[in-house]
């Protein structure tokens, strides 16, 4: 026997879609364990917001849960300010994707024009989703542990010469780690453009993540030159409250050392 879960709050919808069930209202949770139910072939399933291979196997959802349901706003913030940095300039981006997931961002990095796009995730199931919902976007997707890559991936990737970089929510809560990002920077030309995106708290004094640090480093020891940077709205949370990240352009002088 299947239990329905106790909740005040439904999606419901149709044309294909799935039934999302948000938690009450009066939950709380940090956003790294936010959950909802999602009803899956007649049974209820909880599925915890950063497991996300679980949300990839099933086509559709990610969508439907971040981008409708709780309005994110990220890859459209991040493209649009990628747009500015290179507008009249005649750049043409070859941009490395970092955290790609299942294409969302770079289906709106797409509209830039890019000579090309490469996507980079740790999860198989990732690169499995971008191929199946946007096998257009991609030029290359690659499922490559930047904390540990290996000798062919670090070549392939050094040899497709690319002046940006963008990273879109998946900094800060253990997906990718600093190091991680700093192997990725260190991938860009210098002289090339670094675009990513930090809730506000691990851009602040009491920040856990480290990456308040790895940025204060980049800027003072020359590595990085901040170009821009904007606080938004990233999405809802599952009671309904703002998210507010910082998106943040920089110009990469050189490469990031330990």
């Amino acid at each position: 026997m299947t239990l329905e879960p106790t909740v005040d709050r439904e999606s419901a919808v149709g044309d294909g879609g799935f039934q999302i069930r948000l938690p009450s209202v009066a939950e709380r949770h940090d956003q790294d364990t936010e959950y909802c139910h999602v009803l899956v072939d007649g049974s209820w399933r909880r599925l915890r917001f950063h497991d996300y291979a679980d949300i990839f196997a099933l086509p559709g959802l990610y969508e439907q849960l971040f981008h409708e349901l709780l309005e994110c706003r990220s890859p459209a913030v991040v493209s649009a300010l990628l747009g500015q940095a290179i507008e009249g300039s005649g750049t043409e981006l070859r941009v490395l994707d970092l955290g790609a997931g299942n294409g969302l961002v770079a289906e709106q990095l797409a509209k830039l024009e890019p000579q090309t796009i490469v996507g980079i995730d740790i999860l198989p199931d990732a690169a499995a989703a971008a191929r199946r919902d946007r096998p257009e976007v991609y030029d290359d997707y690659r499922v490559v542990d930047m904390m540990a890559i290996g000798d062919g991936d670090r070549q392939a990737l050094a040899d497709m010469e690319f002046n940006a970089l963008t990273c879109v929510a998946a900094l800060g809560f253990d997906d990718i780690p600093p190091e991680a990002f700093r192997n990725a920077f260190n991938l860009v030309d210098d002289g090339g453009l670094v675009v990513f995106t930090l809730r506000d708290k691990f851009v602040s004094d009491a920040d856990p993540s480290g990456f308040r640090a790895l940025i204060d480093h980049a800027c003072r020891s020359g590595a990085l030159e901040v170009v821009a940077a904007e606080r938004y709205r990233h999405r809802l949370a599952i009671d309904g409250t703002a998210l507010w990240y910082v998106a943040t352009v920089g110009r990469k002088i050189r490469d990031l050392s330990e």
